[in-house]
């Protein structure tokens, strides 16, 4: 099976999802940003980065997910908003509706670091992005849990076949593992 992995990246935080579902799977796979992403058309899956600009994918990539329509894809997203929140759900479904016909494997999104300036310039906006309020939160993301739950969202597509490791504690190894 065939994969590309296909990102558009504004600080670095979807890059970062991009280069760790490059890494998981376990196939024949390519990686390019959205610049220079190839046609779709020659692959068998294609996994697809954004970034949240007024709610819904970057220009770039919503230029690319209508190249998309038809094929099976895996979306995933960072943004400043909180990951349940509305605005998130809301970017990933117009994704979605951009890819029309496309069969959506599973999808993805977690909070990635908002610059202060970005923060700044919206918080005096009016009527002022509910995102804002979230953006704090997400210093330091995606981080070691998002990886993780990124990891459990790409076995749950059938990206790939093992599940990620346990949060719960150390692995037990030795004689005196059970």
């Amino acid at each position: 099976m065939k994969h590309l992995v296909v990102y558009s990246s504004k600080s670095g935080n979807t890059k970062k999802l991009a280069e760790e579902i490059f890494r998981q799977l376990p196939e024949e796979k390519e990686f390019a940003d959205v610049a220079h992403a190839p046609d779709p058309s020659g692959y068998d899956v294609i996994c697809i980065g954004f970034w949240l600009k007024g709610g819904e994918p970057d220009p770039a990539s919503q230029s690319y997910l209508k190249k998309c329509a038809g094929r099976k894809l895996f979306l995933f997203a960072t943004h400043g908003a909180a990951k349940d929140s509305n605005a998130a759900k809301l970017g990933i479904n117009r994704a979605m509706e951009l890819a029309e016909g496309a069969t959506i494997l599973g999808s993805f999104s977690c909070q990635g670091e908002v610059p202060e300036n970005v923060i700044k310039t919206a918080a005096e906006k009016v009527p002022k992005p509910d995102w804002v309020d979230d953006a704090p939160a997400a210093k330091g993301h995606p981080n070691k849990q998002d990886f993780m739950d990124l990891a459990e969202a790409m076995t749950k597509a059938g990206l790939k076949t093992e599940a990620p490791p346990s949060t719960k504690g150390p692995v037990v190894e030795g004689v005196h593992a059970m």
